[in-house]
């Protein structure tokens, strides 16, 4: 019988495995040395809290699901109806076709359809490849519709390091070497104002330290790079734990602490998010790429293990 979660593909390489679903093109689960990376779930379990699902054509969420775009006004079916916000994009619960399959990589496709509030035709492929050295991830939204199309394109892995448990994460140490940070509205996690991280101590993880009691659902950027690479741990005390690193075409990163669910689920891994632009970006227009018919724009990231 067909899992819950759609065609399963199991990946290897040197010390890494990886499962990916085909429902949303989903990553289900990352091990090194037989260690959890991010937080799995099973194959016949409905995905959980977006874990590990593909952002598209948008990251995050949109006010009202209502925005302008070429001159004319479009209204989204709101996902998240308690907060009026049409969230994640549109392809978390498609069911991709797999076009490229090696022991080592899937190559996964699907496409939205033009429909209400999206009257755009946009083919989405997502590669997961694994090496000795991690796991790349990559998508591409490619337009063919005969006008300009909004997109903007994320990830949304939550990442682990050592055993799981609840609140496991208080006790671990998570880098974010951004300067800037957007504040939301605490009601709908909607963006309020750019500040510098400095101004918010909770916010301000430029330098590995225990996350505590801390709660952050917010999107950061100005993010430190080294030869335009960026990077976010996560950490114990030894300094052993995840990575994820990724190029200039994400300009935003969305951090989360899990902070949501029953008592006993929460905190258990910390979701971190590369994006293209940041929340609420289709009525902003913040980084949001407008793409030509017949052109593509795409993102990509790296998970791996940190030896300590």
């Amino acid at each position: 019988m067909r899992a819950r979660s759609g065609a399963q593909y199991v990946l290897s390489a040197g010390e890494y495995e990886a499962e990916v679903a085909s429902v949303g093109a989903t990553l289900r689960s990352l091990r090194h040395r037989g260690v959890d990376l991010v937080r799995a779930f099973d194959a016949d379990e409905v995905r959980p809290a977006m874990r590990g699902a593909v952002l598209a054509p948008w990251p995050n969420r949109i006010a009202d699901g209502e925005y302008d775009f070429g001159g004319i006004r479009h209204a989204l079916p709101l996902t998240e109806p308690e907060r009026r916000t049409a969230a994640h994009g549109l392809v978390a619960w498609m069911d991709f076709t797999c076009v490229v399959r090696r022991p080592d990589a899937v190559q996964l496709s699907a496409t939205i359809e033009p429909q209400p509030g999206y009257p755009w035709r946009v083919r989405i492929d997502v590669t997961y490849r694994l090496t000795p050295d991690g796991l790349r991830h990559d998508i591409t939204a490619t337009n063919e519709s005969p006008d300009a199309a909004p997109v903007g394109l994320g990830g949304h892995p939550y990442l682990v390091a050592g055993a799981p448990g609840p609140r496991r994460i208080d006790a671990l140490q998570l880098s974010v070497p951004a300067e800037e940070v957007l504040l939301v509205s605490p009601d709908r996690l909607l963006p309020t104002r750019s500040v510098a991280v400095a101004e918010v101590p909770d916010l301000d993880r430029r330098h590995p330290r225990a996350l505590a009691d801390a709660e952050i659902n917010h999107a950061y950027t100005a993010v430190e790079r080294t030869a335009g690479i960026a990077r976010v741990t996560l950490t114990d005390a030894a300094g052993v734990g995840v990575a994820i690193e990724w190029d200039e075409r994400c300009r935003w990163v969305q951090i989360y602490t899990d902070d949501h669910g029953s008592a006993g689920e929460r905190r258990q891994g910390v979701a971190v998010e590369p994006t293209t632009c940041p929340p609420d970006a289709f009525r902003s227009k913040r980084d949001l790429a407008s793409v030509a018919p017949g052109a593509s724009v795409s993102a990509g990231w790296t998970i791996r293990s940190v030896p300590g």
